[in-house]
């Protein structure tokens, strides 16, 4: 079957787009495809600094025909009806319709037969509409076009179009379509500088072949495997190790169209630099790469770069353009760095007292003492010693004024411990400084320092419970404060540090340190926003134990408990639960449990009431149900001393234990006994099973 060759010619494309047009592009011409009926066997799509290029293989040759029965107007209806049924479906008169008859009456049929099309007709309409609606985050008109209405709109000025559809053993059709006064065609363009003139292509297979002769590398991946490759081999040839950086490399692809790998220096005397103050800087303004000594994990004074050009004098005016750059971009970073040494992190702080953090939730240095405030109140929670988490809380934020952090945002935390350190500060404060935004992601370390601990969970919680106050919670995919992350963070510094606390507790605290340092909220719900704040933690628990592997309808079961705010505690029960619902007891169980609560629900609505209480014994009249009975008492005394314990691997142990009595009793019992106080006292006992599970859980939101 044919294949269609599509590449879009422009000028440079932002190297951040590139990945998602490429696939937008595939996904737009297949949806579109796929509706007419053209279902294709593959597709990929590319994408270089200049442009989009999309191949689709096994496209038919043309629609497949279209059989299609449309009903019409009820056989007598009104004129108007018929008239517009013929219309509709093209019927010359009445008499070519069908009539068919179903318990309503009869009722005209039409019969429309539409023939396939060719497929590069079709591609001629959908490839237009292709791209004029493609989605760039930004676009532009450029030259006499701009000033027309309509015209199109791309993210850098299209220049040429190729589009062929064709079987592999004949010679191709242009697809033949025109974007405001570009018309499509078999010719695309090599290297802007080494191979600048027009090449003639057929289909993907000569495509891709004469733009590698035409010094153009198509495919990003392999461009980046060619850049990563060079850069290693560069480096070790000097006796050096990459420092890898795989959103740099996924940037660099995106910014040249033949990489050329180059080893440029600088000066040894700006290795006093922090090395990461170092990498920002390379990376940021000149997009290279960095280098280490592997004997000391230090790094050395080169870089690597990757030219777009193959240079006659092998790269040297390339390196030393670079350099230069690189050389004053340093000089700034170490005036900015030993500037920031001659102040103390603490004399910056009166700052703060005068940059809003937030409208209705006062000053940064007002949350800085907040954070201060709870820092101190988690700190024997957690191990550390209140007075050196008072002292980290109090120094965190201080790097966010200095000159180095200012011009590069991602080292915040990091050049505060630096700072710290400098000035002499206990090495544990200087740790907190950098930690105590961790973790910020699934992949991110978690702190296992008691003071960096402290004072993490300290800055999330006051951030959760400031915008809930103010009512800013995240709304949809909308989440403009990063709470879902803060929240995810608390429940990893507390899970994988074993912690024992209330989140309850500490965010009643937070509301207090709230109330007392600078909101300007003017009523806060001090009882319902823990609660709130709490379910907001449950919700992401759940996605954090979806993530790695684990059922998220347990958290509900056991938050449905109330009163379980000691997170590390739900994540127990939560495995243990799972753990024991994995076995053909629990299974079984969790069936006899549903079964009950079903009945109960049942009955509950007609009698309006529920049949809460304990069983009268002496109405029992089956040995099933005195062994149920019997077995009820001694699950709830054993699983209600096991959790009390916190051993629930024995509580589930025990809740096996109404398996055989519960599947007897409902074997040979019938609930609804003729006698109205058989029938009450067992849907009492029934009532009873229910109770029972909830020692560990609550059965009802477990998912079958």
């Amino acid at each position: 079957m044919p294949d269609l060759l599509l590449e879009l010619f422009s000028e440079e494309i932002p190297a951040r787009m590139q990945a998602k047009a490429a696939d937008d592009l595939r996904r737009m011409v297949t949806d579109k495809l796929v509706a007419e009926g053209l279902v294709y066997e593959g597709a990929k799509a590319f994408a270089t600094p200049r442009r989009l290029a999309l191949t689709v293989h096994g496209i038919p040759t043309r629609q497949p025909d279209l059989k299609e029965e449309r009903r019409g107007p009820r056989v007598g209806g009104p004129e108007p009806a018929i008239q517009g049924f013929l219309k509709a479906t093209g019927l010359s008169s009445i008499d070519e319709a069908k009539i068919q008859s179903d318990k309503k009456g009869d009722f005209y049929i039409a019969l429309i037969e539409k023939p396939g099309r060719p497929a590069i007709d079709v591609l001629a309409e959908i490839l237009p509409v292709v791209i004029r609606t493609f989605p760039w985050p930004k676009s532009m008109r450029w030259g006499e076009r701009s000033a027309k209405s309509g015209s199109l709109s791309w993210v850098r000025p299209l220049h040429a179009i190729t589009a062929t559809f064709g079987l592999e053993t004949e010679e191709p059709d242009v697809v033949k379509f025109s974007i405001d006064g570009i018309e499509t065609g078999q010719t695309t363009f090599g290297h802007r500088f080494m191979a600048p003139s027009a090449i003639s292509v057929r289909r993907f297979e000569d495509y891709g072949a004469k733009l590698l002769e035409a010094k153009v590398v198509l495919d990003p991946d392999r461009r980046k495997d060619a850049i990563l490759t060079d850069a290693k081999q560069l480096a070790f040839a000097q006796g050096f190790e990459l420092v890898e950086d795989q959103n740099l490399l996924d940037e660099v692809a995106g910014l040249v169209e033949w990489p050329v790998v180059l080893m440029g220096s600088f000066d040894a005397d700006f290795l006093s630099i922090p090395d990461e103050v170092i990498r920002a800087t390379i990376r940021n303004n000149q997009k290279c790469f960095v280098v280490r000594d592997p004997k000391t994990g230090k790094l050395a004074s080169k870089f690597i770069l990757t030219a777009n050009i193959e240079a006659s004098d092998g790269g040297k005016a390339i390196v030393a353009g670079n350099e230069r750059v690189i050389r004053a971009r340093l000089s700034d970073a170490k005036f900015f760095y030993e500037t920031d040494l001659k102040t103390k992190l603490e004399d910056r702080l009166p700052k703060f007292d005068n940059i809003v953090f937030h409208e209705k939730l006062g000053t940064q240095g007002e949350r800085i003492k907040r954070i201060e405030r709870l820092a101190a109140e988690i700190a024997p929670l957690v191990g550390a010693d209140v007075e050196t988490a008072k002292r980290a809380a109090r120094l965190a934020k201080a790097d966010l004024l200095t000159e180095v952090v200012g011009e590069f945002p991602e080292v915040q935390g990091l050049m505060g411990k630096y700072y710290a350190l400098a000035q002499r500060e206990d090495a544990v404060v200087a740790a907190a400084c950098e930690e105590h935004y961790k973790p910020q992601g699934p992949a991110d370390r978690v702190p296992t320092d008691p003071v960096s601990v402290a004072v993490a969970l300290a800055d999330k919680v006051d951030t959760l419970v400031g915008f809930w106050a103010i009512d800013e919670k995240p709304t949809g995919s909308k989440d403009p404060y990063a709470l879902r992350r803060a929240a995810l963070g608390v429940i990893r510094l507390i899970t994988d540090n074993a912690l024992r606390m209330s989140i309850l507790k500490i965010a009643k605290s937070a509301i207090g340190g709230l109330l007392e340092i600078g909101t300007k909220q003017a009523v806060i719900d001090t009882q319902k926003l823990p609660t709130d704040l709490l379910a907001f933690f449950a919700d992401r628990l759940k996605v954090q134990l979806r993530d790695q592997g684990a059922r998220h309808d347990l958290v509900d079961a056991v938050f449905a408990l109330g009163g379980q705010d000691d997170l590390l505690m739900v994540v127990r029960r939560v495995e243990a639960l799972g753990k024991f619902l994995d076995s053909d007891d629990g299974k079984n169980l969790l069936a006899g449990t549903k079964r009950a609560g079903n009945i109960l629900s049942i009955e509950e609505k007609k009698d309006k009431r529920t049949f809460d209480g304990a069983p009268d014994i002496t109405l029992y009249k089956l040995d099933e149900e005195k062994a149920l009975a019997k077995a009820i008492d001694q699950v709830k005394s054993e699983a209600s001393a096991a959790v009390a314990r916190e051993d629930f691997a024995a509580a589930m142990s025990a809740m096996a234990k109404l398996r055989p009595p519960v599947d007897a009793f409902f074997d040979k019992v019938r609930v609804n006994d003729d006698d109205a106080r058989v029938r009450e006292n067992r849907l009492k006992l029934l009532n009873e099973i229910r109770a029972a599970t909830r020692a560990v859980a609550d059965f009802s939101k477990i998912q079958d």
